[in-house]
């Protein structure tokens, strides 16, 4: 079994630490923030994960938790990379706390130990760090690029029941090394140079986010003819050659990689004299669908000032409470502009910096004497949004469903005035017809 310094206890870095400790390693995990670690060492979990409370108990044994370069390193055959690579204004990858950890590292590392990037990086950066490595006389680290697929709500699963494994390094003993510490995990790993598998991050998740904007183009042009984005998604997912992931029509896609990794894979196309066009496209269909649940608000309401909205779901996705690129800070953002009271409900997200809105306990509480209730986030507890218990407490039954989460037919059955994403007219409890918003989608 190894020894391995992690370098960041963020959502990479700890999910990656504590699963690497459960299948036998001693994990040094150290970070920069001392409430953090403070916070690890008397066992609390500082992000919203499903399952990683109980793995880092489980190996709390095996596990350290530092401030301390050196208390990292000592010892360390593998030196991970998992700091945050966020985009600065130009689009580019802020790379500061990538060169921050370069830089501490200490003079005269004993043996060999693999510095491995698990961080998302320009393609390219591996060759800088080799060089900033190699001006810095530590010619004997190594230097892997192993890229992460870990998903926010899934991300324990994902690291035990990985898709593949991808390994890039310029040394091919430095890869067989990370390769061995994934021993255990029954999947197919993919051995690259490091170019390659620094391009691959990069273009699953814009491929991904290819897929979700496509199928909210497609979503807007079945508001147009009448037809449903349910039925012409699952047509569309069964072609063996396509399959159905990603093919939810909704609100658009946020979160910490999506919206970065399209950026940057964009800034590095056009860096590199190649203007990445489809991805303007992605990025601009993903940014109208947000504001899209606004005007179809105003469609219904007219004017929304002095209308109560109530926002069921702040996180960007169910299962985390990551606020990062959430479409619900567009969505209340907007709503506030056009001078509506907003009133927002999340069942772990508890962001302090949505200034102007009341953040809620319950659904009910956000509900009561609402004018509408817009869902962004699918999580499970609002399956049950249509009952008559929502609807009598609300001042006007309208629900966005921005999720495409309930079934139409039975909330309209329950009483409410209902539109979803890609959805086609339906009846009224008292048989009149609704009419596709043919002016909004156009």
């Amino acid at each position: 079994m190894a020894r391995i310094g992690m370098f960041g206890a963020g959502y990479v870095g700890l999910v990656t630490g504590a699963c690497f400790a459960d299948l036998g390693h001693e994990v040094v995990v150290r970070d920069v923030v001392p409430e953090r670690i403070e916070r690890l060492r008397a066992g609390e979990v500082p992000i919203y994960e499903p399952g990683l409370d109980e793995v880092l108990e489980r190996n709390r044994d095996r596990l350290v938790f530092t401030l301390d370069v050196r208390e990292a390193v000592e010892g360390a055959d593998i030196l991970y990379v998992a700091v945050g690579t966020p985009p600065t204004y130009s689009g580019d990858a802020d790379l500061a706390a990538v060169w921050q950890v370069i830089d501490e590292l200490p003079d005269g590392l004993p043996g060999r130990p693999v510095l491995v990037m698990k961080s998302t990086v320009p393609v390219g950066t591996g060759e800088k760090v080799r060089a900033r490595l190699d001006a810095r006389g530590l010619r004997e680290v190594g230097y892997v690029s192993n890229p992460e697929f870990l998903a926010e709500g899934s991300a324990v699963s994902d690291f035990m029941n990985p898709d593949r494994i991808v390994v890039g390094a310029f040394d091919p003993d430095d890869a067989e090394r990370v390769v061995e510490l994934h021993a255990g995990l029954d999947t197919e790993v993919v051995r690259t140079d490091v170019a390659s598998a620094e391009l691959v991050k990069l273009a699953a998740n814009a491929f991904l986010s290819t897929r979700i904007s496509f199928i909210n183009e497609i979503a807007n042009v079945c508001e147009l003819v009448g037809a449903d984005v349910v039925d012409v998604a699952r047509g569309v997912g069964l072609d063996h050659r396509l399959g159905p992931h990603f093919l939810r029509a909704g609100i658009g896609f946020g979160g910490s990689c999506f919206p970065k990794d399209v950026t940057a894979l964009k800034q590095l196309a056009g860096n590199s004299g190649y203007p990445f066009l489809l991805l303007q496209a992605v990025w601009e269909v993903n940014e109208l669908q947000k504001r899209r649940v606004v005007q179809k608000l105003q469609k219904r309401l007219g004017s929304l000032r002095d209308r109560t909205i109530a926002v069921l779901g702040l996180a960007f996705k169910p299962n985390t409470d990551d606020m990062r690129e959430a479409p619900s800070r567009v969505i209340a953002y907007r709503l506030l502009a056009e001078g509506a009271e907003v009133r927002a409900w999340d069942p772990v997200a508890r962001p302090d910096d949505l200034h102007g809105v009341e953040l809620c306990e319950t659904v009910l509480d956000a509900v009561r004497g609402a004018d509408a209730a817009v869902v962004v986030t699918e999580w499970p507890e609002l399956r049950e949004l249509a009952c008559a218990e929502v609807r009598d407490a609300m001042a006007n039954p309208l629900i966005i469903d921005g999720r495409n989460l309930l079934d139409p037919e039975a909330a309209i059955a329950a009483g409410f005035e209902y539109e979803g994403i890609g959805r086609p007219r339906r009846s009224s409890p008292n048989g009149e017809p609704r009419r596709l918003d043919r002016e909004l989608a156009g």
